[in-house]
């Protein structure tokens, strides 16, 4: 079994506001039902709110009164869904005075390099309705976007019908990455490859992140055409602009750029096997002897009880995609079939952990 560092993962945060004491030791405590119970309207709250554009009227302190008007919102109703928010760490609120909280202001509002706005929206009018077909999911093993949507084609056009559209989601898993990307790449010693190729780059983030870790790292973002847009503008507000480089192309049929190091980060869980297996090989076939593969995704423990983000994110490729979450040993499998012989991986203390894996010399 190859072998996984770890750094110190966070706990898994459970909202137990009540403690139950129950007086008859037979009846088992019924905390973690209450809690899922509720999970789902919590979530919804923030959704809500980034949908109505609370964070964002927030930019400034405002009163009840004035929200009101500006969001066009019932009085009592929305003062409960601020309220909420409150109480989530979201917003404070001084008297009948509402404000952004400095989290907020990061990662749910529009005007926020850091924001996440993109894949909350994404969340809320995408994943929760076809989540709301999880059953299915179950019975059959395939995602819902017929059923949910009554659409056919490639599993996210639906959501990348306008541009505006996929470049919010993008934006939204910007800002996803720049929280992520720099533990992926602190994870290994990379100091001995001289370019990596983001493959499925997106904005480019990952690459961004290791041409900051090191300094004569040259960095190429790979993606579809329709994403380059996008990527040149991030990439050339970023500070390694000068050594990275865009190229448009498919990762299943156009040629790779060519690199001693290839990323996949946030790809390989959205694919079936077979088409993973048609990557990989792709991937090896392209690599020079020693070459290396970085793979960000959530790694599943070996017993598949946890933690609970790969387990959930699990469950989301499988209603939204053709794939799922993997252990270790599995990717180690997959990745061994395609010729590689040295894998490990690293658990991070963020949603995503990282699997190295090199060519034999």
């Amino acid at each position: 079994m190859p072998k996984i560092k770890s750094t110190v993962v966070l706990p898994c945060f459970l909202f137990q506001e009540y403690t139950m004491q129950v007086s008859d030791l037979s009846i088992p405590d019924p905390a973690i039902v209450l809690e899922l119970l509720e999970a789902f309207r919590r979530s919804k709250v923030m959704f809500a709110a980034v949908e109505l554009g609370v964070f964002d009227a927030l930019k400034t302190e405002k009163p009840l009164d004035e929200l009101v008007t500006l969001l066009r919102c019932d009085r009592i109703a929305l003062m409960t869904l601020l309220d909420s928010c409150v109480a989530f760490g979201l917003l404070t609120r001084v008297e009948n005075t509402y404000s952004n909280t400095p989290v907020a202001e990061a990662y749910l509002t529009q005007d926020s390099p850091r924001r996440m706005t993109g894949y909350i929206h994404y969340s809320n009018r995408v994943m929760w309705k076809m989540w709301a077909n999880l059953e299915d999911a179950v019975r059959e093993g395939s995602h819902r976007w017929k059923q949910t949507f009554d659409f056919d084609g490639p599993i996210f056009s639906h959501f990348f019908r306008t541009d505006d559209a996929m470049k919010e989601f993008l934006m939204g898993m910007h800002g996803f990455g720049m929280i992520t990307s720099p533990h992926v790449v602190n994870a290994f010693d990379l100091s001995r490859f001289q370019v990596m190729a983001d493959l499925g780059g997106a904005t480019g983030h990952l690459a961004i992140a290791a041409c900051q870790r090191y300094p004569h790292l040259r960095g190429i973002v790979f993606d579809l055409p329709h994403a380059l847009e996008l990527a040149n503008s991030m990439v050339s507000q970023s500070r390694v602009s000068d050594r990275m480089e865009v190229i448009g192309g498919d990762f299943f049929q156009d040629a790779l750029p060519k690199a001693d190091l290839y990323a996949l980060g946030r790809i390989v869980h959205d694919w079936s096997e077979p088409k993973i297996r048609t990557l990989l090989a792709r991937i090896y076939e392209a690599l020079p002897s020693g070459g290396g593969l970085l793979i960000g995704e959530k790694i599943l423990w070996e017993d598949r009880t946890g933690p609970r983000w790969a387990l959930m994110q699990s469950l989301n490729m499988i209603v939204c995609t053709e794939g799922r979450e993997r252990t270790l040993s599995e990717y180690a499998a997959l990745l061994k079939e395609a010729g590689f012989r040295t894998v490990e991986g690293f658990r991070t203390s963020v949603p995503l952990d990282a699997i190295l894996a090199i060519k034999q010399w």
